[in-house]
This record gives structure tokens, sequence and C-alpha cells, in this order.
């Protein structure tokens, strides 16, 4: 029975690991309620901007709104469930065997007592096309 137990726990070790290495570029990032963070993203001649922040945390829930270029959106983010993370898709997808690059934001911890949640920003960018930069904040 340990032999499965270890056997188990190394296939899980390597696939996790494995998954890791698809990510191009990560960030940590801890915002305040309303506090945004922004990056710039880059590939041939454009520059554009993802922007994302929280406004309601919630029945363990954190309340999401991000932008990408014109486009808006609104997510509930939950810790320790499949609802944990989201998509943004940073250029169109080409065919079937093309993975469009995307950023993925995954809600990492919320910490009450200093009303903050944390964040880890991954890039997956096979065919590395894409640049991002953190934007600074303005002290």
């Amino acid at each position: 029975m340990q032999i499965i137990l270890r056997l188990f726990i190394t296939v899980v070790l390597l696939f996790s690991t494995l998954k890791a290495i698809e990510f191009a570029d990560m960030y940590e990032v801890s915002l305040k309620k309303d506090e945004s963070t922004k990056f710039l993203v880059k590939y041939n001649n454009y520059k554009r901007l993802v922007a994302f922040r929280w406004t309601l945390y919630t029945n363990e829930g954190l309340v999401m709104f991000h932008s990408y270029d014109t486009k808006v959106a609104q997510n509930v983010l939950y810790l320790n469930t499949t609802n944990q993370s989201f998509k943004i898709f940073l250029k169109q997808g080409g065919n079937a065997n093309y993975e469009a690059p995307y950023l993925l934001v995954k809600f990492k911890e919320f910490d009450l007592e200093k009303n903050k949640a944390k964040f880890e920003v991954f890039l997956s960018d096979k065919k590395s096309q894409i640049k991002i930069e953190k934007i600074k904040k303005k002290s």
C-alpha cells in the first residue's frame, strides 16, 4: 500500500512540475480593496493594457473586475475550488494546433486582518511572442 501511495505522489509531483513549465513568466501581486494592478502587453507592433482589481470579499468569494484592451469582465473567485482563477487571452487563436497566449490570474490568499488579496499572474506563451511588464504604481 505504501509503494502505491509513493508512486502516486511521485506521478502527481512530476505532472505538476511539467504543468508549471508551461508558463513563460510569473508575478506575485498583493492588492487592497479597489487597488488596481496593471500589465503592459507587447507583441508585434501592439501595446495593450491588462488591469484587474477586487471590490468585495464576502462568503469567501472575491469579486474581481478585469479589462484587456476594450474588453471588460467580472469574475468571482474562491480559494480551494475550481473557480480560483481566470484567463485573459492576449491574441486571437489561429488554428486547432495553436494555443493563443494568455494571462492566468490565480487567487492565492486573503488576509482578513490587512484586508488584502494575494494573486499569482502567469503568462502562457508557448511560441514566445508576448512580452509583459508590470506597471509600477505611482507613489
